[in-house]
């Protein structure tokens, strides 16, 4: 297969995956050794067609990015908290995946360990979906500083491949009282400034390998993944407010024991 149509459909895993919690990466890693890519040249494309999906955000909740900014420039305290909540919630990502870099992208090559952990998380997901007692808190302004701190702890869990950033942020929320839909606009929001810092850092940390056709395709799986990403995330809070996050859950699980099976016959 070509490195265009490669770069395309990587885009689209990533922009199908992205908000779901399912773990794009995970599903990043497992197309690249199934499909028998090189996994050191390509983990870098990876993480870099991220911004594609994020400016997907970008575009389906500019009305909420200008509300908020009007608001701050206002003093007002709702939008005050609305941006507080998501730096609080950023900061332990920052931590910890700056100390962690190197560990974190050894785990980028292990498609066993994704498989583990898309099925353990799906678990999990399931058992969230069961015992979580929550109520509606008015939205991300809601949220306290207390729950966005464990938010943001939760969140880190998702830098082992296979667990998923959108699962790991949603389920966490969840489990600690929040609303479904706060819980899934939360882990949106809370993807921009998290994607965007991980991109930055691997584009910078590997700026000397990466070539002018390395960043040609990386703007085509960025434009695929952000035009995938606008379908997919309105398809995904429609099926979240009828059917809940199972469905996803029981995928994980059913990816995830494929994955093994198709693993160990390789």
């Amino acid at each position: 297969m070509s490195d265009l149509l490669t770069a395309i459909l990587l885009g689209i895993v990533e922009g199908v995956t992205e908000f779901l919690p399912v773990s794009s990466t995970g599903h990043l890693v497992l197309a690249t050794e199934l499909l028998g890519y090189d996994p050191q040249r390509w983990a870098v494309f990876n993480i870099a067609i991220q911004p594609g999906a994020i400016l997907a955000i970008v575009v389906l909740y500019w009305r909420t990015f200008m509300a908020v900014l009007s608001g701050l420039m206002k003093g007002e305290k709702h939008s005050i908290a609305f941006v507080r909540n998501l730096l609080i919630a950023f900061i332990p990502a920052v931590a910890l995946g700056l100390a962690f870099n190197d560990q974190i992208e050894a785990l980028l090559e292990n498609a066993v360990v994704v498989a583990w952990a898309l099925i353990i998380g799906g678990v999990a997901i399931l058992i969230v979906e069961r015992l979580a007692k929550t109520r509606d808190v008015g939205g991300i302004s809601g949220v306290s500083v207390s729950q966005s701190v464990k938010i943001g702890l939760v969140q880190c869990m998702a830098m082992i491949p296979g667990v998923s950033r959108s699962g790991a942020t949603i389920m966490g929320a969840m489990a600690f009282g929040i609303d479904r839909r706060t819980a899934a606009e939360f882990s949106f929001f809370l993807a921009l400034p998290t994607l965007t810092g991980a991109t930055v850092l691997q584009m910078y940390k590997h700026r000397d390998a990466i070539t002018a056709n390395d960043l040609q395709l990386i703007g085509v799986g960025a434009l695929v993944s952000f035009v995938v990403a606008l379908v997919v995330v309105k398809a995904f809070m429609a099926v979240v407010t009828k059917h809940g996050f199972a469905p996803f859950a029981w995928y994980r699980i059913v990816a995830g024991s494929v994955a093994l099976l198709v693993l160990a016959a390789k």
